[in-house]
């Protein structure tokens, strides 16, 4: 009886230290999920930052391509006040395509594609662009082991009775978004 009691008691233990392990698990990954989505957001918003002076850099220039500007402008309030991953992707990615707009109307002015000013912006928008492309694949390899780690067994028990959901990944939905940014001055 004693014996039974004692194997019964290690089971018990051994089961909370599993869950525990488990849980331990799940939240560690949660974190890192966020701190992904945070380093996306840092970035995005240096993308947002640069655009308005990318804007007046290339207003003067183009007083004749105003609705460019204004598409891009009114992209840009939509990235920012965009609410969850799939919005916030679909807002930058039509952002993205504004962007490539405004870079081919850039083209046709001489003096713009000369201006230092111009130049100086676009560049950091490239590289802006390099760093969100490498901290969404960082985002979404951290998605993929949390949400694999809900989904398993033995985890998934510990995932539903605590309450650990499902996060979407930051995708691109446009095929022509899957290629880089051809910038050409």
């Amino acid at each position: 009886m004693v014996v039974m009691l004692l194997v019964l008691l290690a089971l018990i233990i051994l089961l909370l230290g599993w869950f525990f392990f488990a849980y331990n698990s799940l939240v560690r990954l949660k974190i890192r999920v966020d701190n992904a989505w945070s380093q996306i957001d840092v970035q995005l918003k240096r993308r947002h930052d640069l655009i308005p002076n990318l804007v007046e850099s290339v207003k003067g220039y183009m007083a004749y391509e105003k609705d460019t500007l204004e598409r891009v402008i009114k992209a840009r309030t939509q990235a920012i006040d965009a609410a969850g991953i799939k919005d916030k992707a679909q807002a930058e990615n039509l952002l993205t395509q504004t962007l490539r707009s405004l870079f081919a109307v850039v083209e046709r002015y001489p003096d713009l594609k000369a201006n230092q000013n111009v130049l100086s912006l676009q560049g950091e928008l490239t590289s802006t662009e390099n760093k969100i492309s490498f901290a969404r694949q960082y985002y979404n390899d951290e998605v993929g082991r949390y949400n694999t780690l809900i989904e398993v067994v033995p985890t998934n028990i510990v995932a539903s009775a605590a309450g650990f959901a499902k996060r979407d990944f930051f995708e691109i939905e446009d095929k022509t978004e899957r290629e880089a940014p051809k910038v050409k001055l």
